[in-house]
């Protein structure tokens, strides 16, 4: 069995789902070496959305994550705070961090990779780090802010008792209106905010069921057979009164594809349009501000995922039919059935930068470490991609 302790003496932090100027994404370009700090800056510009970070450093992003490192970062705006939805934080509404890990017969951390080739799959969930989690609260509804911070399994969210929830945000934000349901898959990088209502003194556990992954028999492989405990909510006997949910939420605008390129993405064998991964090139230069059509399809029998930095986009279509209800809200991370096109509506940022990259790439991260991973750069009309180096920090 094959356990490693040690990182690699470099990294960087990439900011996932923020609307950041490329210089301040953190992705590999950007690496701080052991010992040394760097001090990112920028003004919060986006709707209210629960979004996190990560170390980002060039193949070996996987050991990091599986280590820990992530954290969340939440946006409130004027239009949440007034909504009446849970959101006393550490009351009614809070963020889990869900990951899944391997441990050794004498308790140390195994990094031995699945069969099925799509990374670390473990048999052991924490939550926000801790083992055996459960949740004491005090309020009739509760929000849980669900990441998955896995590198390599999906899960498909629901309760042991199937008693149905709200889903009320996405990656990038809160959805136009609640979305009743019982199920929510989240690959690795997805989110999704859910309201559900407990009764005095109930005990309920919340699970991961086998996810359907698409791909048929090999899924077994890929972690789609297993059934996951992830948290057991524990309500108090007396519970605090909170209104129902509203039957609109916020007004989610829907881009109209302008001045931008249609692009396609095809994702198969660790690489992106038939590439792998080079620091050193740019694979294409987008407009600032326009809004672009990306089609991305998974080529494999295995599970992919699609992140871009630096963006938000809707999904327009799934094999040219509309989105299933819990994809219709701001994304920037989207599992991809093997063999189904969807079609992404992109707007570009208005962050100008010639020399620094965004990233895209599959969030399964052995996938991206291995090279499933492309970058590109934001211009100006008439501009031409730079030279693309490393920002070394101290």
């Amino acid at each position: 069995m094959n356990v490693h302790n040690e990182l690699p003496e470099v990294t960087s932090v990439h900011w996932h789902g923020m609307h950041v100027p490329p210089v301040m994404d953190g992705g590999p370009h950007q690496p701080v070496p052991a010992g040394g700090s760097w001090s990112a800056h920028w003004v919060v510009d986006q709707p209210a959305a629960t979004l996190w970070y990560h170390p980002h450093p060039h193949g070996a992003t996987e050991k990091h994550v599986y280590r820990g490192l992530a954290g969340v970062f939440l946006i409130d705006d004027e239009l949440s705070v007034q909504l009446p939805i849970p959101q006393e934080y550490g009351v009614d509404d809070f963020p889990l961090v869900v990951q899944d890990k391997r441990f050794t017969r004498d308790g140390r951390l195994s990094s031995r990779a699945s069969l099925g080739g799509s990374g670390i799959l473990g048999d052991t969930v924490v939550v926000n780090g801790t083992l055996a989690p459960y949740l004491e609260f005090t309020t009739e509804l509760v929000r849980l802010r669900l990441l998955n911070g896995s590198t390599a399994r999906t899960y498909d969210f629901g309760f042991a008792d199937d008693r149905e929830f709200a889903l009320i945000g996405t990656d990038g934000g809160l959805v136009d209106r609640p979305h009743r349901t019982s199920r929510i898959m989240l690959s690795p990088g997805e989110r999704a905010e859910i309201v559900v209502a407990v009764r005095p003194g109930e005990r309920v556990v919340l699970r991961s069921t086998p996810p359907d992954l698409g791909g048929g028999l090999m899924d077994r492989l890929s972690g789609g057979a297993d059934t996951l405990d992830i948290l057991e909510l524990r309500a108090t006997d007396r519970l605090a009164p909170r209104p129902a949910l509203p039957e609109r939420l916020v007004e989610v605008p829907t881009p109209v594809a302008e001045g931008g390129e249609t692009r396609e993405f095809r994702l198969s064998n660790r690489e992106i349009n038939g590439k792998k991964m080079d620091m050193s090139r740019i694979d294409f230069a987008a407009l600032a501000g326009a809004t672009e059509i990306w089609r991305v399809i998974n080529l494999d029998g295995v599970p992919h995922n699609f992140h871009a930095h630096g963006v938000s986009f809707q999904v327009r279509s799934v094999d040219d039919a509309p989105p299933p209800a819990y994809l219709q809200g701001w994304k920037d991370t989207v599992y991809l059935r093997p063999h189904v096109t969807y079609e992404l509506v992109v707007p570009l940022p208005n962050h100008r930068d010639p020399d620094t990259p965004f990233m895209y790439h599959c969030h399964l991260i052995a996938h991206e470490d291995q090279g499933m991973m492309g970058q590109f750069v934001v211009v100006g009309p008439g501009e031409s991609p730079g030279v693309v180096g490393h920002r070394h920090h101290s």
